[in-house]
């Protein structure tokens, strides 16, 4: 067989092996690029690669009453968590936590998909372990894969007093809601947020700064032990805050309270501080840490009696003849009124085609204005508002705060409803009302609704004589003006002496409301507003002044009846307590 000679040019040769000469110095040039001119770089690549920086959680800060007792405060608990990179066979691991807990697995899987936010970062399970439960996981450790349990700090109660509505609760963040929140940076899913009350209110202070720990990872993800050369940034707990609230009085109307639908709330008048937050019912203040069964949560959800309606800052309601004070004022600003001028209370009273009625249905005969006040007397004031424009008793309600948000600092107020003549046009049409209206407003009656804390606002300038402070919890909080008032100093003596005859007066409606104290100067109104859904509401709104010392009450009980018997005994109770105690300062402490 011939053979061929396999004959390559020398030229062709040369530049083959030129091709892989320049080929090799291109390679060890970039070997020395990165072991040698790179070699910090890429260190501290390989460095963040094997380092997980896992977040710890930072206890939020407690919240005190005003002489530094806790109510809110902080107890740790385990949560379980899954790490979904090492986890493996997710059946297997969710059945053993399963037979430990007594969880469905359902719940376990759905829980682990919520707070999912990827592969290497740990995903929580459950939480609140209890040391038995705890112990099964740790005796089955063996069955497990990328299981592990972190100490957690859930909020806890450790006064007997409830304030739900006050304090109120925090929230675990999922991805659902982590999805629309504003501030993402902050939390991460599994976090607590405050979701209302202080807790919302307050969230920047009571929130703290979480801290990190550091862990050394293999190339595949798997924690192999702790990071030498860094150390761990220890969490910032968040502030302590002290509010206004006084923890024996909240207890005392609470206990008051306990057997009635309604409001019980004691404000400084000087100062705007909050004394006592009684919405009654509420519910208890645990609810909401995991401790509370689906049953019990539901029941709170159906009652009737709504205990999760804040009523104080939430809640509509007529206000009665409290609000004769606003047509009292009227007359006397605008000089329609003699003080002496008296109208005859036959116990009914007819404009146009309708007939209205007093309380006291045999009538109080003549009356003046001191009287009409001092015995609530309804016919008077139905005839005398009616020389007061619709237009000037809205704007006299406006500047008592009526109509409008107090400021208070809680989340979600209400502004309430003052029928204004636009408002009427709009509901009735320009032909389907009349003054008769106006009667109605002069008793706190037909379109008027407003919160209890509005009437917090109205009660306390007319205390101050126009130049009290918006209402608030945290005591550190400079008090805010609110929109001062500017009438005739003779009407504010005379507003003030009516109310002082409301409880003194032998004929006085609100005599129950005085503990009878020495030197203690009370005043009031009562109030008793229709419910068109059921019998009538207890109203009393008054205040107290002993030297430089002063508190106000509202109270509202909820089909109660009349107020002078069933409102303004409990008004007593809160009175008493503040200033038959002895305790020096009570009010003064800031």
């Amino acid at each position: 067989m011939l053979k061929s000679k396999n004959l390559v040019p020398r030229s062709r040769f040369f530049v083959a092996n030129s091709v892989i000469i320049f080929v090799f110095i291109i390679l060890l040039i970039r070997f020395f690029h990165i072991q040698v001119y790179g070699h910090n770089e890429y260190k501290k690549r390989a460095d963040i690669n094997s380092i997980r920086a896992i977040p710890t959680t930072a206890p939020r800060g407690m919240i005190l009453d005003r002489y530094g007792q806790i109510l809110v405060d902080n107890y740790p608990t385990y949560i379980l968590t899954g790490l979904p990179n090492e986890m493996g066979n997710d059946n297997k691991n969710f059945s053993v936590i399963s037979n430990c807990t007594a969880i469905d697995t359902a719940i376990l899987i759905d829980n682990f998909d919520r707070y999912f936010r990827g592969r290497f970062i740990p995903s929580r399970i459950t939480k609140d372990l209890t040391f038995d439960q705890l112990s099964c996981i740790e005796e089955h450790k063996h069955e497990l894969t990328g299981i592990n349990y972190i100490q957690f700090p859930e909020r806890s109660f450790p006064s007997d007093v409830h304030m739900s509505h006050v304090l109120g609760y925090v929230k675990e963040i999922d991805r659902s809601l982590l999805s629309i929140m504003d501030d993402t940076e902050q939390y991460d899913a599994g976090d607590l947020i405050g979701w209302r009350g202080i807790e919302k209110q307050y969230e920047n202070i009571l929130r703290g700064e979480k801290g990190l720990t550091f862990l050394q990872v293999d190339a595949f993800g798997r924690e192999v032990g702790t990071v030498k050369d860094i150390n761990d940034i220890k969490p910032i707990p968040g502030q302590d805050i002290f509010t206004t609230i006084d923890l024996g009085l909240q207890k005392t109307l609470e206990k008051a309270m306990s057997d009635y639908r309604g409001v019980a709330l004691v404000t400084d008048p000087a100062t705007g501080q909050i004394l006592a937050f009684v919405s009654s019912p509420d519910f208890p203040p645990d609810i909401f840490t995991g401790n509370t069964t689906l049953r019990e949560w539901r029941e709170i959800v159906n009652d009737p009696t709504k205990p999760l309606l804040n009523r104080i800052t939430n809640g509509l309601y007529p206000p009665g003849s409290t609000f004769k004070m606003i047509t009292a004022i009227a007359l006397l600003e605008g000089l329609m009124i003699e003080q002496d001028e008296e109208f005859e209370c036959a116990g009914i009273y007819q404009f146009g085609d309708r007939v209205f009625k007093c309380w006291k249905v045999s009538g109080h005969g003549k009356v003046n204005l001191d009287q009409a006040i001092t015995q609530s007397c309804n016919i008077f004031f139905y005839q005398a508002v009616q020389r007061v424009s619709l237009n000037r008793f809205i704007n006299l309600c406006r500047n008592f705060g009526f109509g409008s948000k107090t400021g208070i600092d809680l989340p979600n107020e209400l502004a309430g409803l003052l029928p204004t003549r636009d408002y009427m046009n709009r509901r009735y049409t320009s032909r389907g009302w009349s003054r008769g209206h106006l009667l109605n407003l002069a008793l706190g009656q037909g379109d008027l609704l407003v919160t209890p804390i509005q009437l917090a606002v109205y009660i306390n300038k007319i205390a101050t004589r126009g130049h009290t402070f918006i209402p608030h919890f945290l005591l550190s909080k400079v008090p805010e003006k609110t929109i001062s008032i500017g009438l005739n100093e003779q009407t504010w003596v005379n507003i003030q002496e009516y109310l002082f005859h409301a409880i003194n007066d032998k004929h006085g409606t609100g005599s129950a409301a005085d503990p009878k104290i020495n030197g203690l100067n009370v005043y009031g109104k009562t109030g008793t507003a229709q419910n068109p859904h059921g019998d009538d509401h207890a109203w009393f709104v008054g205040y107290v002044e002993d030297g430089n010392q002063m508190a106000s009450t509202i109270i509202l009980v909820e089909n109660g009846g009349g107020g002078g018997k069933i409102a303004a005994p409990l008004a007593r109770i809160a009175f008493d307590y503040i200033f038959n105690k002895k305790i020096e300062n009570r009010l003064a402490v800031k």
